[in-house]
């Protein structure tokens, strides 16, 4: 993902990241888990944000935990110096258990192929693994099912552990519908879980760290907080779920500001087909304003016809199709420069439209708003002094 401390001239695009409310969302979602240690997710490039400056402003901010969904993530950020307790937890046959091993990463384990692989790389190794086994409590993706399945890779990791081959660091699992509140899933799961750490724990299992809630069980749900919190999306001051809140309701600040430099403004006639597919026909005489993103860089096609846009303090709406590399805008007749700026979200300080705001027009949720934006758009970076 390409960097930049400061633009040196006017950008074609930006995707400017506030490290100060980073740093203030940790602080706010350690105050909303007063006795859990915080995991600070970075998986797939911090959400978009960028792993490696997102990850350092998360710990000097006071999380204790980095995680990651692929071994690769959690090795690069250990390449680039970050220190501490990282986890990752999506593994295939194969993966470079060794490497994460030597790494001293906590891996997870789902099942029996993946407790073999991290024993055999143990030995290799010649030093003991962390991992911490996952259990299934009701999502139905990754996670070992209750009952024999557990027993079995509980049974077997502790003849791990006793033969100095590994060490189980944690119990934890993951919520189906923790953003949608009062579901009946988020009790039964927390049940199960419940059972299962009592279950490993009863046959000699001391984890140090047991853990299930994500971004919106750390926010509404105190009772599943256990040892640890593992805030994705709320790290970079979005909320999981706008029925749970606004991200000003948690005390949370959008962390990214998309924009680009407007690349033509023109005046048309009226009956002016817009984009492919002359989707937008101009309903009179009027300008058009030519934003340089696309969906090469993140922008929903989906959000064709409706994604929202700040120009010279208007909102504006995309006219027809996005493209790969460029969508218009329709300016009503003003006329700003060429290089104006135009966001397309932000925290919303400037009546700019938000994430959210974004998601609402695409048909889709903010995770994937931001997390889609590409390496074609730097990311520049501000208020990296970590504050007094």
């Amino acid at each position: 993902m390409s960097e930049r401390t400061a633009p040196a001239a006017p950008l074609r695009a930006r995707a400017e990241i506030d490290l100060a409310a980073l740093r203030a969302n940790v602080r706010a979602l350690r105050a909303h888990a007063p006795g859990a240690a915080v995991m600070a997710v970075v998986k797939s490039e911090a959400y978009g944000h960028g792993a490696v400056p997102c990850a350092r402003a998360a710990v000097a901010a006071g999380a204790s935990w980095l995680g990651t969904a692929t071994p690769e993530e959690a090795l690069a950020l250990r390449a680039a110096g970050l220190p501490g307790r990282i986890m990752c937890w999506l593994w295939t046959p194969g993966g470079p258990w060794r490497e994460a091993i030597e790494a001293d990463l906590d891996v997870s384990v789902s099942a029996m192929w993946a407790l073999s692989e991290v024993v055999g790389a143990a030995r290799e190794a010649d030093r003991p693994a962390r991992v911490q086994l996952k259990a299934d409590t009701g999502l139905g993706r990754g996670g070992c099912q209750p009952g024999e399945d557990w027993a079995e890779l509980v049974r077997e990791a502790l003849r791990a552990e006793a033969e100095g081959l590994l060490r189980v660091t944690g119990l934890w699992s993951h919520f189906a519908c923790a953003d949608e509140p009062g579901h009946p899933s988020i009790a039964g799961q927390l049940g199960v879980f419940r059972e299962m750490v009592a279950y490993a724990e009863g046959q000699g299992v001391r984890p140090e760290v047991r853990h299930i809630a994500n971004s919106p069980a750390t926010l509404t749900l105190p009772e599943s907080h256990f040892d640890l919190v593992r805030t994705g999306i709320a790290t970079y001051g979005i909320s999981p779920s706008p029925e749970l809140g606004t991200p000003a309701d948690f005390g949370l600040r959008p962390v990214m500001t998309l924009s680009g430099s407007l690349a033509l403004v023109k005046r048309v006639p009226g009956g002016h087909g817009v984009s492919y597919g002359h989707r937008y026909v101009t309903p009179g005489a009027t300008t058009l304003g030519l934003v340089p993103l696309g969906y090469a860089d993140g922008i929903p096609r989906h959000a064709s016809s409706a994604g929202p846009v700040l120009v010279e303090g208007k909102w504006r709406t995309i006219a027809g199709r996005v493209a790969m590399d460029q969508f218009v805008v329709d300016l009503g007749g003003d006329e700003p420069a060429a290089g104006a700026e135009a966001v397309l979200f932000g925290p919303g300080d400037r009546g700019e439209p938000t994430a959210e705001d974004w998601a609402q027009a695409a048909g889709t949720i903010a995770y994937e708003i931001v997390t889609r934006i590409g390496t074609r758009v730097p990311r520049v970076y501000v208020n990296e002094e970590r504050d007094g």
